[in-house]
């Protein structure tokens, strides 16, 4: 068993106890999850169905004009196969309203993504209102370390219970789980525009990074011994400043320190503090 490699049925448990648990402290008892036929969606859906019960877990659905058909396929095959309440919203009309109110280039790829995710998030919020549930996040930890999110978009969550899990073990666990093949054997896409890939944006595979950011981050291995395990310094440089740049993305908001206690600076107690 390689360093990357896990035990999938503990795993499951620890996932689905998590999941159970969180929900529960809060006082609330069901879910809600954005499924957009990849596999990070899908691994979480199969959690939170194993934790809460199919019956409390909403998927909503959230195609833009550009959206593959397939994904669309593929987080119906997972709404299939656990029999999970379910709802369609096309945000092609909301995306492109907003967009037209602001200024730049109208073929900004970037910025078009970026607001699709906002309107997802608040369309899965809005939902979590209506229906008295949590919104569970389903970012895996190479895309939190490497920034590939949208703050206030994809990022936004209540819980994330696969947030320390690299896309390579995620992988292990959808098929431990039985996701349906399909997604897992695809490329993994944010599914933004025509062709998107992540390892297209990336400029690297998932399984390259995955090893470099666990002997990195989890081992905490050295400059020098990362390079003599077969790391390059371009791709190493490449990766540390993704990791760098985006720290923010991975911190609630600076508050500026002006009275004597100040909220996630020395106010910091416990979360299940009582008063």
């Amino acid at each position: 068993m390689t360093k990357l490699e896990l035990n999938n049925e503990l795993l499951t448990g620890l996932l689905t106890g998590f999941i159970r648990n969180e929900t529960k402290r809060i006082g609330l008892s069901k879910a809600v999850i954005g499924l957009s036929g990849g596999i990070d969606s899908a691994v979480v859906a199969y959690l939170a169905a194993k934790a809460l019960g199919n019956r409390n877990v909403m998927c909503l659905i959230m195609p833009y004009k550009t959206s593959s058909p397939d994904s669309i396929d593929d987080a119906m095959k997972v709404v299939d196969s656990l029999k999970v309440p379910f709802r369609k919203a096309d945000i092609t009309e909301a995306v492109d309203a907003v967009f037209a109110l602001g200024e730049g280039e109208e073929d900004s790829k970037v910025r078009m993504g970026n607001v699709m995710a906002r309107i997802r998030m608040i369309l899965l919020y809005d939902e979590s209102a209506g229906c008295n549930g949590l919104v569970i996040g389903t970012g895996n930890k190479t895309e939190i370390l490497l920034g590939y999110s949208t703050i206030f978009g994809d990022a936004a969550c209540a819980i994330n219970p696969v947030g320390d899990l690299y896309k390579t073990q995620l992988r292990s666990l959808a098929r431990h789980l039985g996701v349906p093949e399909s997604i897992i054997d695809k490329k993994p896409s944010a599914d933004l525009w025509k062709g998107q890939t992540d390892e297209g944006e990336l400029g690297f595979t998932y399984e390259e990074v995955d090893r470099y950011l666990y002997q990195k981050v989890d081992m905490r291995r050295s400059r020098e011994a990362l390079r003599k395990s077969g790391f390059k310094d371009e791709f190493m440089n490449k990766v540390d400043r993704m990791i760098e740049r985006n720290q923010f993305k991975r911190l609630p908001p600076l508050i500026a320190k002006v009275g004597k206690r100040t909220v996630n600076v020395d106010f910091r107690y416990n979360r299940d503090w009582k008063t």
